[in-house]
């Protein structure tokens, strides 16, 4: 979050080093370039959450999915394989030249899925940042699906906290339970 503030409309990897710089300061840990790109560097072995991989096979047998990140591409080359190659298209940061929660990432995404003969009222923007995603999705006319992971739990997790909470219009704890919910035509 702090990152954000300097490095506005940048993907978030390339903000990694400078991430571990300021926590390394402000946490007393060791400090050194090789550490601090490491961090960066250590994007391939971050894994899924469990139920993801499983529950993305089973949504891309119904649905098609549009990964939107703020992630840059050699980033999400590793998420989407880490996922199982899920994705029918993927959008980064990089590509859309700005970030979530700026409205003209959902923009290019809408003109971009438009060619596969997609209108706004065929999406459902699934997400677990209110802030990144499910607030200005639904300001923005879309329907939304929050994965609430700390559904229970205090805190906004690493994302920052919304002045309140955007009712989505479908909420879950996890992927599974909507791919559950998915399957079983709800």
């Amino acid at each position: 979050h702090i990152m954000h503030g300097e490095m506005p409309g940048q993907p978030f990897p390339p903000m990694l080093p400078p991430i571990y710089r300021y926590m390394a300061k402000d946490l007393g840990l060791p400090y050194t370039d090789e550490l601090a790109d490491g961090l960066r560097l250590s994007i391939p072995q971050w894994p899924a959450f469990a139920d993801a991989p499983s529950a993305l096979k089973t949504l891309g047998k119904h649905y098609r999915l549009v990964a939107m990140t703020n992630s840059d591409n050699w980033a999400l080359s590793h998420f989407s394989k880490t996922l199982g190659e899920p994705f029918h298209d993927l959008v980064t940061a990089e590509l859309v030249e700005t970030c979530k929660p700026d409205p003209a990432f959902w923009h290019y995404v809408r003109g971009r899925e438009s060619a596969h003969g997609f209108k706004q009222s065929d999406y459902l923007h699934v997400a677990q940042s209110q802030y990144h995603d499910i607030a200005v999705a639904k300001r923005l006319g879309y329907h939304t699906c929050w994965i609430e992971r700390r559904k229970g739990k205090a805190g906004a997790g690493a994302t920052p906290k919304t002045a309140e909470v955007v009712i989505p219009d479908y909420h879950f704890a996890s992927l599974a339970e909507l791919a559950d919910a998915a399957e079983a035509g709800k």
